[in-house]
């Protein structure tokens, strides 16, 4: 106990380890002001990267009247956004109905406050710069369990979908609050299983540190966790976000808007930033937690420019291809039916994540007890076969439940 508490002690930003004065508050200060104007300034890029990279994919034009290239075009919607007349439901709660969408942006901007996006990392530097003199990281707090902050930050946003269709008094944002609720509890057992493969790989639950341990490209996590937890992650951080092809939170056909349609003026535009914003805030938590975060490609050394820059820029080059996947699935996958959100989620990304997870571990007991090569290749081995054991049992259940339904109806 004693241990763990000295590294904890240890860990977090350089910056606080001293005593704390003028200096160090202005540096934090100046830290979060750089990440909150980031973060409006990558959403407002987002949503342009998306219509104009789709009216690409489509043969059309996309924005091209506000500003060059029409990338003000998301500033004048905003703007415009701001002046338009807010109506209040004569139904709806009203202090629940304003906190709702703050509940779904807040979290967004708190989660990337966790994530280095920079910092020289070469030569086992783990990220520290120098800024006026003082030792500090290139994110704005690197909490001991900052893993932990991302996932419980990541399961308030759910409060703040399913209050805004409960409190707005109508039925239609209710369903589709009920639905979003569902698809994001679903997937976040799934997510959590991923990351926590990530955990016991790295071994710590501090962002900076599994950062630090993927020094090479070998020790990325997508490689030393063998691709199928980055997998699940991807495909389960997509229905959290109720991206395309899981937007069934907001499917028109049947939900009109979904659990938004009573919003208007800057309620709705803050669940439409925080939409966007979700998308590039956890597209750099999987750079993070699998892409090796700063860490450069082939160890590649980009001449002139000094270490820490290097990383700002690795570090975005990552993001923009998750930003650009984004808005391809969007572009090309139609959308699931509701029975086949649920399935993917329950009956094969939860027991995919949870059976490597598994296997994983009994690798590592087998190797930290000291068994030989081939002794930690049979429990491997016993590991996979009881998994697939495990799964065909869940599949056959599965079969005879779906047999007996159709035979005698619902009660089954």
């Amino acid at each position: 106990m004693n241990a763990l508490l000295a590294q904890a002690a240890a860990s977090g930003d350089p910056l606080y380890q001293g005593t704390i004065g003028l200096p160090e508050v202005l540096i934090t200060l100046l830290k979060v002001v750089i990440c909150f104007v980031f973060l409006l300034v990558a959403t407002m890029f987002m949503v342009w990267f998306e219509r104009k990279v789709i009216a690409g994919m489509q043969n059309r034009i996309g924005p091209n009247k506000a500003g060059p290239f029409g990338i003000l075009q998301t500033l004048a919607d905003g703007i415009k956004s701001f002046f338009k007349e807010r109506i209040n439901p004569e139904r709806a709660d009203p202090f629940v109905y304003r906190l709702a969408p703050y509940l779904a942006f807040v979290p967004a901007f708190l989660i990337f406050t966790v994530i280095p996006v920079g910092g020289d990392f070469a030569d086992g530097n783990d990220g520290v710069v120098t800024i006026a003199g003082h030792e500090t990281l290139l994110q704005v707090a690197d909490p001991p369990m900052g893993i932990l902050f991302i996932l419980a930050l990541s399961s308030i946003a759910v409060y703040g979908i399913m209050l805004a269709g409960w409190s707005s008094g109508s039925k239609y944002p209710l369903l589709g609050s009920v639905r979003a609720s569902a698809q994001m509890v679903s997937y976040e057992a799934a997510l959590g299983l991923s990351v926590a493969t990530v955990i016991l790989v790295a071994g710590t639950l501090s962002t900076n540190g599994i950062v630090a341990a993927q020094a090479t490209m070998r020790d990325w996590n997508i490689v030393a966790t063998g691709v199928l937890p980055f997998v699940v992650f991807v495909i389960a951080v997509t229905a959290e976000l109720n991206r395309p092809p899981f937007d069934l939170v907001e499917a028109e056909q049947e939900l009109v808007g979904g659990f938004n349609t009573e919003y208007s003026s800057i309620g709705f535009a803050l669940f439409y930033l925080a939409e966007f914003m979700n998308t590039v805030t956890m597209s750099a938590v999987i750079v993070t937690l699998f892409l090796g975060g700063p860490q450069p490609l082939f160890g590649i050394d980009l001449p002139v420019i000094p270490g820490a820059i290097q990383g700002v820029i690795w570090f975005f080059l990552k993001l923009l291809l998750f930003l650009f996947m984004y808005v391809w699935f969007r572009a090309t996958l139609p959308r699931f039916r509701y029975d086949q959100l649920m399935d993917l989620g329950w009956k094969v990304l939860i027991p995919v994540a949870f059976g490597w997870f598994l296997f994983l571990t009994t690798l590592r007991v087998t190797r930290d007890i000291g068994w030989t090569r081939s002794g930690q290749f049979l429990a491997g081995a016993a590991a996979v076969l009881v998994a697939v054991g495990a799964y065909a049992l869940l599949t056959a259940a599965l079969r005879v439940s779906t047999r007996q339904r159709e035979t005698h109806g619902s009660v089954f």
